[in-house]
């Protein structure tokens, strides 16, 4: 080890963190508002790690932030530094054996029936849950943050174990006193003009699937506005600005107040799938992995899309409609 590292190595991976952040946002104040700290405070912790690294990473103006030739070259390792210690300290706990899991999930999802049948057959064990954003199940496993996930496809799998709980049903999401709000269903062609918006820093593919993009026929999908974020995505439809193409969340689930959903025929479902490391030999994984194939391949695990055509007429929350 001391031939490996010849001199010692400062760098505080908190101060790593600040930074990919800060590279993620190109903006002091969102940044500092994602950490969950103040813009004078992030502003000193880079300049710590600046410090440490004997590098600018960072060129600053009156016009906003951007990432210097030194940043731009840091920031890609940054991410795989920061990677790999999550795995580390992953490994390690489970080297120690610890008896715990952390199962992840996705809105509108229930997993409820796994869990607690996880926690009868095995008392003794630690069995703990996550919502994750509906674009982060991957990255989740990858990082150790959660052990198994029930979420929805697509993404990419490699590295992962996948299993297909179900179909479901795609939905049309727009705002309540849209021109299609009432209809009992609709088709690719009843929206062929309507935009739909992109999410910014979302996986290409999974953008595509859920704008269907390119439609059956090869056209593309309509151009919508760039959107930072799903809830951001949810505003400019209540404001009757754009539609979307979603599963059949309900207001119980994370769909917006001022939105409706509305089933799409025409179109092949979405899967709803247990996803796990690949090669992982945890007895906990293997066991959750069986409970959910016999619990959650049925309709308590979902939303159904005429449940969310009769949610939009009432405020009150479907049963069976929320995770965990």
């Amino acid at each position: 080890m001391a031939d490996a590292f010849p001199d010692p190595i400062d760098l505080d991976l908190r101060l790593v963190q600040c930074f990919v952040v800060l590279a993620g946002h190109r903006h002091f104040g969102r940044a500092a508002e994602a950490l969950h700290t103040t813009q004078p405070s992030l502003s000193r912790q880079i300049r710590r790690l600046e410090q440490q690294l004997g590098a600018r990473l960072l060129d600053r103006s009156t016009r906003g932030t951007r990432l210097s030739e030194a940043g731009e070259v840091f920031l890609p390792l940054a991410g795989e530094l920061l990677r790999s210690a999550g795995q580390a300290m992953a490994r390690a706990r489970a080297a120690a054996q610890t008896h715990e899991i952390t199962i992840g999930y996705t809105r509108g999802l229930v997993i409820t029936p796994a869990v607690r049948a996880l926690r009868q057959a095995e008392p003794d064990a630690e069995v703990k849950t996550r919502l994750l954003a509906w674009n982060d199940s991957r990255s989740a496993l990858l990082d150790h943050r959660v052990d198994a996930v029930v979420t929805r496809l697509p993404f990419a799998t490699d590295q992962l174990h996948v299993t297909v709980l179900h179909d479901e049903p795609r939905v049309l999401v727009v705002a309540r006193d849209h021109r299609l709000a009432s209809r009992d269903s609709v088709t690719l062609d009843d929206i062929a003009g309507e935009p739909i918006p992109h999410v910014r820093r979302t996986d290409a593919l999974l953008n595509a699937y859920w704008r269907m993009d390119p439609r059956p026929d090869g056209r593309p999908a309509p151009d919508g506005p760039l959107v930072e974020d799903l809830e951001d995505k949810h505003e400019l439809i209540a404001e009757g600005r754009a539609v979307a193409v979603g599963p059949p969340l309900d207001h119980a689930t994370g769909l917006h107040p001022a939105l409706t959903t509305v089933p799409l025929r025409g179109v092949e479902p979405s899967q709803v799938v247990l996803a796990t490391r690949a090669g992982d030999g945890s007895r906990l994984v293997a066991a959750f992995r069986r409970h959910a194939e016999a619990t959650l391949t049925g309709g308590q695990t979902r939303v159904s899309a005429r449940s969310a055509v009769r949610a939009k007429n009432s405020s009150t929350p479907q049963p069976g409609s929320v995770g965990l």
